[in-house]
């Protein structure tokens, strides 16, 4: 698709429009790589006991039961998306095979956790829980509890043990997903703004930017140790935290994704 250059955001928000179809159809075509925010991970020893959230262990142990951020809702992202909460309902009761791998590669020596080690869910805390000071309310994030087994893959043992990982990202496949611009010369579009708009902790970017996608429904296919990702509210909230193995979890998939990021790099700032 050829994207031309805009002298105005009016004409942005028109060829935006115009294409809506072929760009959703991309967007749920590829597999999208969504990070989450930088946050705390939680540690528990062999025993079960708390030893502190995202600190370094000096235990002498094989195994850590963490609890990490794979993802965040209501928050304007790096590909212009908002998740919107219930996102994932569907996804995680009907996906039992979701993993915990290690930088979105879907290889055996890059698995940190799957099956039985791995637990998925979602829980609404605050953004200060997550240690974001500065943004108002509430989110519901995308919680997975893993055990790590030195045995599993022992790099990622290692960095978690450490302290060291403070990132995550899920791979997702869009399954429903709108467009919403700040115009009313588009009456949909312009709807979707005044429905969603409130609901974006980061509002001042989205109004700057004057458009974004609202994510309602995605298909979680993992969730990974990452870096750095285009969803900087994804911490570990506790990096030894012994529990059960839990039967209830989502399913894999291959991950990949054109975002509006392609389009964004095309586009003026105003």
């Amino acid at each position: 698709m050829n994207i031309p250059q805009f002298n105005t955001k009016k004409e942005l928000f028109a060829w935006l429009v115009e294409n809506k179809s072929a760009l959703i159809a991309t967007k749920k075509g590829a597999v999208k790589f969504a990070d989450s925010i930088e946050s705390p991970c939680i540690l528990h020893d062999e025993q079960g006991e708390v030893i502190k959230a995202n600190v370094p262990v000096s235990e002498d142990i094989s195994e850590l039961k963490i609890k990490v951020v794979i993802n965040t809702t209501n928050l304007l992202d790096n590909h212009g998306d908002v998740h919107i909460p219930g996102l994932w309902k569907k996804s995680l009761r009907e996906n039992k095979n979701l993993m915990h791998l290690q930088e979105h590669e879907m290889k055996f020596d890059h698995i940190i956790s799957d099956r039985k080690d791995l637990k998925a869910y979602t829980e609404t805390v605050t953004w200060k829980e997550l240690g974001f000071n500065y943004y108002e309310g509430e989110t519901e994030a995308l919680i997975f509890e893993s055990n790590v087994k030195q045995s599993r893959n022992a790099e990622m043992f290692r960095e978690y043990k450490a302290g060291n990982v403070n990132n995550h990202s899920v791979g997702m496949n869009y399954v429903k997903i709108l467009m919403a611009v700040n115009d009313k010369g588009w009456p949909e579009e312009f709807a979707n703004w005044n429905k969603y708009i409130d609901q974006v902790v980061n509002r001042a970017t989205a109004e700057e930017k004057g458009y974004f996608w609202p994510v309602l429904e995605a298909k979680i296919i993992e969730g990974s140790a990452v870096p750095a990702g285009s969803n900087w509210a994804t911490p570990t909230l506790d990096n030894n935290m012994k529990s059960e193995p839990s039967e209830d979890t989502p399913e894999p998939g291959q991950p990949t994704q054109l975002t509006s990021e392609e389009i964004i790099k095309r586009i003026k700032q105003f």
